[in-house]
């Protein structure tokens, strides 16, 4: 009987809750997952050290800042470098490359083999479990339309298919635009097909070009939304963490949120107007944002709000628009205790 390729394959609901599937596996634990993965950050932000550091570490089975990492051999495409600059940052981070940590600084593009020769060496290093891209642009088809979704997404899955096919976690390291956005995800260059395609994001951001501390801003389908706040080491040139989310649930607030918390933790209560409320807000945190601007920023945030011990009202008296804030420390720490 010839099987009908146009017929879906389904499965029924009880079949698939009773399936033995094996779970996710991570090259880092909670944080970097088999499948295909993207970096964004901007040029000679860190990017590059940070993958040199995930491919030793990787290939070592040595943790990545406090998590565990998955031991097996890595494959760095370092196709912006010489062999002589990468030797010369394998010399700086660490006193014993592995060897099953490889490097490549010349490979093929979408177009022309770069998928076969990936194939080939995961045949030939059957424990691979990490393979870094660096840059993602070098390696696109020459004909490719950057300005467009389909084809940013097309390009994208085609590469999730072959790190699903290989049970490997693919990273892609990427540039960001210019131009700034409040959702550091929107940087990344090119269409919003990238990001949803892949099955996990990261951006690496800083707001000062000669800063030595950045966040990386973590999102994907298999970790928590999530921001590390990290600091480059000049002495170690590594990355190390300062801060965790999962572990400083205030760090996914916007930074005026931050503030707003750490104001009212000092003010405990107010009741009088925006404007007034805005003034004593700036002073405090020698910010300068409009009272629009914060309340607006109020509005949309109050849920979260709510879980860090913080509630506020509007409403008017005689007339006029009176502004209610009020910090209670007891209902932050239940909130803790309650996700605990």
């Amino acid at each position: 009987m010839v099987k009908d390729k146009n017929k879906l394959t389904v499965i029924d609901g009880e079949t698939l809750m009773d399936m033995k599937l094996p779970p996710i596996k991570f090259c880092v634990e909670t944080l970097l997952p088999q499948g295909l993965c993207i970096l964004g950050g901007a040029s000679k932000i860190g990017k590059s050290w940070w993958v040199l550091d995930l491919c030793v570490r990787i290939a070592k089975g040595e943790a990545v800042w406090d998590f565990k990492t998955t031991k097996g051999t890595t494959l760095y495409l370092c196709l912006e470098d010489t062999l002589r600059r990468v030797q010369n940052r394998l010399l700086c981070i660490t006193d014993e490359a592995p060897a099953n940590a490889f490097f490549a600084t010349s490979a093929g593009t979408l177009a022309d083999g770069l998928c076969e020769q990936i194939r080939d060496f995961v045949g030939e290093h059957t424990d691979t479990v990490f393979v870094a891209v660096d840059t993602f642009q070098i390696v696109r088809s020459n004909n490719i339309d950057s300005s467009s979704y389909a084809n940013d997404y097309e390009e994208i899955r085609f590469l999730k298919q072959l790190a699903d096919e290989l049970d490997i976690c693919l990273l892609l390291v990427h540039h960001l635009r210019k131009q700034g956005d409040s959702d550091p995800f929107n940087k990344l260059t090119g269409t919003t097909g990238i990001v949803g395609a892949v099955d996990t994001a990261f951006v690496l951001d800083k707001s000062k070009r000669n800063a030595d501390s950045a966040t990386l801003y973590c999102t994907g389908r298999d970790v928590e939304d999530r921001q590390l706040e990290l600091q480059f080491s000049k002495k170690d040139f590594v990355w190390k963490m300062l801060r965790d989310s999962m572990e400083n649930r205030e760090m996914l607030l916007p930074k005026e949120m931050e503030l707003l918390i750490d104001f009212m933790k000092t003010q405990k209560s107010y009741s009088g107007s925006n404007t007034e409320f805005c003034e004593m807000y700036n002073a405090h945190t020698e910010q300068s944002i409009l009272p629009r601007g914060l309340k607006r920023l109020m509005n949309l945030w109050q849920y979260s709000l709510i879980d860090f011990g913080l509630s506020f009202r509007s409403h008017r008296s005689n007339g006029v628009r009176l502004l209610e804030v009020n910090y209670s420390s007891s209902a932050s720490d239940d909130s803790v205790a309650h996700d605990e």
